[in-house]
């Protein structure tokens, strides 16, 4: 008997540390934290170097990947592509889409700039040398991990996170949303961005 009153306090800290953290958790989902990531970068497309600023008077959707992503990236860039359909002419020409590629070594400036292009004329591929890469990735909470066995292996795939990142016209994060958010979802969140901007 005189262990049930420890054993329910420990069962109580644990569920409010259990209950904080889910809560803390969709707080960053949400974009309640997005000032803390995120914000401004370099790097560089096949037509220069670009920066999350050249693109201050539009809403952007920022994911990062790689072009021999075999399901994910694919999947993520289709639905933006579709997302855009849903958009009058005019809140279209408010949204850009960049894909930051976290593989140098194969997705090539050229490269990516027709793995973007297969998709939307108007998206841009971003890369540039590990090290500007990895601060970006680390800049937005984002991760990658090349899953080579060996030095040469040049089939390899690439562990990445799969946020679709809602940037708003002042660079600030507004919303995640996923790889699998519809293209219904996507084109909402875009929707209800364009109206407060």
């Amino acid at each position: 008997m005189k262990l049930k009153p420890i054993f329910i306090l420990a069962m109580v800290v644990i569920l409010a540390v259990v209950g904080t953290l889910l809560f803390m958790q969709k707080s960053n989902d949400s974009g309640a934290q997005s000032g803390k990531i995120g914000g401004d970068f370099t790097l560089s497309s096949a037509q220069g170097p670009v920066t999350l600023s050249d693109y201050d008077n539009q809403v952007k959707l920022l994911f990062f990947g790689y072009a021999h992503c075999p399901d994910v990236c694919p999947l993520t860039m289709a639905n933006i592509k579709v997302a855009l359909k849903q958009l009058t002419e005019n809140e279209r020409q408010q949204v850009q889409t960049l894909f930051v590629s976290v593989d140098p070594e194969r997705d090539t400036l050229a490269h990516l700039e027709q793995y973007v292009n297969f998709f939307d004329p108007s998206f841009v591929g971003l890369t540039g040398s590990k090290a500007e890469i990895d601060r970006v990735v680390r800049q937005y909470g984002a991760f990658y991990r090349l899953d080579k066995a060996s030095e040469e292996d040049e089939n390899y795939t690439v562990s990445h996170s799969a946020r679709l990142y809602v940037i708003g016209k002042d660079n600030e994060i507004e919303q995640y949303l996923y790889h699998d958010s519809s293209s219904e979802e996507i084109a909402e969140a875009l929707k209800t961005l364009l109206q407060t901007q």
